[in-house]
């Protein structure tokens, strides 16, 4: 399945989350799924991200394994249908707002909470989800950049391109 699709259901599947325990599944589905992202891009992607796509599929180290969350059901794990990722911009946008609905989602919890293992499962989760933002705000950089860079004849006068004709020159009646 295309990452954007898959990012969408993961939203989708946070937001109908209740309770801590469901969240905290989404959350690890989340992370799963921004793992497998980085993965495909490191496979198939631009080359020019592959350093923070190794990053990025990295975080949660090597004990996130795919199938070890108990709330997730066998076969319900989302990374797994993960086939391509059609649209590399928008499929990071997509996935910087799933990481950014997975960081509120976390504090909710963390503040909630009484049990203390709990919230500091929660804080460690927050970091790497900051960790995975900061990795996808990277090749967000980088493709912008290389768009600059494909287009060097065009002139840059400010945001609107450059502005042409004499100064002062108003067009309107005579």
């Amino acid at each position: 399945m295309e990452a954007e699709r898959l990012i969408e259901a993961g939203r989708r599947a946070l937001a109908e989350s209740r309770g801590a325990p469901a969240i905290m599944a989404e959350v690890w589905q989340a992370q799963a799924l921004a793992r497998a992202v980085g993965g495909q891009l490191v496979r198939c992607g631009p080359a020019e991200l592959r350093t923070e796509a190794r990053g990025l599929g990295e975080i949660g180290g090597p004990g996130a394994a795919l199938l070890d969350h108990p709330l997730v059901p066998e076969g319900g794990v989302r990374a797994a249908q993960l086939s391509e990722v059609a649209a590399v911009p928008r499929s990071l946008e997509a996935l910087v707002r799933l990481l950014g609905d997975v960081g509120i989602a976390l504090v909710g919890v963390a503040c909630e909470t009484e049990e203390e293992g709990l919230y500091w499962q929660c804080i460690e989760a927050i970091d790497a989800v900051d960790e995975s933002v900061d990795r996808v705000h990277g090749m967000l950089r980088r493709l912008a950049e290389q768009e600059r860079e494909r287009e060097p004849d065009q002139e840059r006068d400010g945001p609107y391109g450059v502005i042409r004709g004499p100064a002062g020159f108003l067009p309107g009646p005579s």
